[in-house]
């Protein structure tokens, strides 16, 4: 490369394509009227405004994030997308989101990844072999591919699996989602961004809601650290402070903000061909293409709004893992973060229009499941912000549920299935 194109002196931008140097998505000025405002630049904001722009022409589309776009629980995950949930509410919504990745690498022109390997569910107990049971049974009602394994069977599929007596918990069986996988999380992040600012959505980073403007029961605007927007249409989509940006209008929502913790190991040898979680252990693993254990654990006990990782959570991930994979022991972490989740009672999420105020829509309380979620959340919430009516399939999510006691059985599916120290 010349030193002139080392020096950013050539301008076109045909030229900065060909070297690289063109930005996926662009600057754009913050107007002070939008007719739709989108609180949240994570994977559910940005997948709507791409979803607003290119299949309902809304372009007058406003992203706000207060840090930069992913910073959240966006970026916050270990990429893992599947399936096989309790409820058949959420198997249905959560099986066209995972349909929806391939469609979605083509529509973006954007290689998001996306490696369906599996994944492997593990029992400890009888019970939780009984509860794999009705969740299969669901999955295969709603023709959604899953099944029981039982032992032998698991190790079979995962060869460094301890099946002996000796774990703490033993494996008494599994399930087997075959369609689910890994998506990559910042892919996911960027390939929105780049549709939606190409469709005509504005993207702001550096931009903070400070206040929600309504006039009577109709929302007007937001007041921003870079002032005030007015807008017709106003959607919270937030992440884990997503509860706390809706008490700026006087909403308390049935939920709260907990942390979770993830490490990725030092590269190994491909041993781990398929997504392996246990919910007696709280443990939740996979091979990421640079040879990386990525794991998860169980969120925080308490409420809080820290992404600040622990030791502890460090010790019991290495216990955990070594108990149902011991390959892996002496093998040592490099990397930790943590991020919020925005739980609800009954562990399934909030989606909902018009809730207090005409043009107030929410969509929040996704837990551990807000990433696999997030472009079919987004279609689905765009169509809603545009047509101004619930779509069938999010119609059992609103926040009425919890007035009614129609509570999903979803912690049904976490997995929970005891805990170990």
């Amino acid at each position: 490369m010349s030193l002139k194109l080392r020096n950013n002196q050539v301008k076109s931008s045909e030229t900065r394509a060909i070297c690289g140097l063109e930005r996926l998505w662009g600057t754009s000025p913050l107007k002070s009227h939008y007719d739709v405002v989108l609180i949240g630049g994570g994977i559910h904001g940005l997948a709507t405004a791409y979803y607003l722009a290119k299949e309902h022409g809304i372009k007058d589309v406003a992203v706000l994030e207060r840090r930069y776009i992913g910073y959240g629980g966006s970026g916050r995950n270990t990429a893992i997308v599947r399936a096989n949930q309790r409820t058949q509410e959420n198997v249905k919504l959560y099986d066209e989101g995972l349909k929806l990745w391939p469609k979605l690498i083509d529509e973006l022109d954007f290689n998001l990844m996306f490696f369906n390997c599996g994944n492997l569910n593990l029992a400890h107990s009888e019970a939780a072999v009984s509860a794999f049971r009705l969740a299969v049974s669901t999955a295969n009602f709603c023709n959604v591919q899953s099944e029981l394994l039982d032992p032998q069977q698991c190790k079979e599929l995962v060869p460094a699996l301890d099946i002996s007596d000796r774990p703490y918990h033993p494996i008494h069986g599994g399930m087997y989602h075959g369609p689910g996988g890994i998506v990559r999380h910042d892919a996911v992040v960027w390939g929105l961004a780049k549709g939606a600012f190409k469709h005509g959505a504005h993207i702001h980073q550096g931009v903070e809601v400070l206040g929600i403007d309504t006039d009577g029961q109709k929302i007007t605007g937001v007041q921003t650290n870079r002032g005030s927007i007015s807008c017709n249409r106003l959607a919270v989509m937030a992440g884990g402070y997503s509860a706390s940006v809706c008490e700026m209008v006087g909403m308390e929502l049935p939920v709260h903000p907990l942390t979770i913790q993830a490490m990725v190991t030092q590269p190994l040898k491909p041993f781990l061909h398929h997504v392996v979680s246990s919910g007696a252990y709280h443990c939740y693993a996979n091979q990421t293409l640079k040879g990386e254990v990525a794991t998860g654990a169980h969120m925080d006990p308490q409420v809080n709004y820290s992404t600040t990782p622990t030791a502890w959570y460090m010790k019991h991930q290495a216990e955990a893992l070594c108990e149902f994979l011991p390959c892996l022991k002496g093998v040592k972490f490099m990397r930790i973060w943590a991020g919020l989740a925005d739980m609800t009672p009954d562990m399934a999420p909030i989606m909902d229009g018009n809730v207090m105020y005409d043009g107030l829509f929410i969509d929040v309380g996704w837990g551990y499941f807000g990433f696999k979620s997030g472009p079919i959340t987004g279609k689905y919430m765009a169509e809603f912000i545009a047509d101004d009516e619930a779509p069938d399939i999010l119609k059992p999510f609103a926040l009425n549920r919890f007035l009614e006691n129609r509570y999903m059985g979803e912690t049904a599916g976490a997995t929970n299935y005891g805990h170990w120290n």
